[in-house]
């Protein structure tokens, strides 16, 4: 994987690719909905783990019964990237 940013074309595959990601303002971004707010807060921490293996780490906001997600590569400019889709589909694997 590369720090490339991704053109329109690239972003438009890559988002065939996750499921329920979209586009907000520039950022790869997911919103996740819980039953409890505790299981938002070990949902996470559970991303934390997952994105500091690959040392791409994206905004995280917690609310009662939601966490929402959202990445750019800031390292890319604030572009996406391929890290921004790799670690998408590395948060959807962590089940729920």
């Amino acid at each position: 994987m590369t720090y490339d940013k991704l053109d329109e074309a690239g972003i438009a595959y890559e988002l065939g690719t996750v499921d329920g990601w979209t586009i907000d303002r520039g950022a790869l971004t997911k919103e996740l909905a819980f039953e409890r707010y505790k299981d938002g807060l070990v949902f996470a921490g559970a991303v934390g783990f997952v994105a500091d293996e690959l040392n791409h780490h994206p905004d995280l906001f917690v609310g009662y019964g939601k966490v929402r997600v959202s990445m750019v590569t800031h390292d890319a400019g604030g572009g996406l990237t391929a890290f921004d889709f790799e670690l998408a589909r590395r948060i959807d694997r962590l089940g729920r």
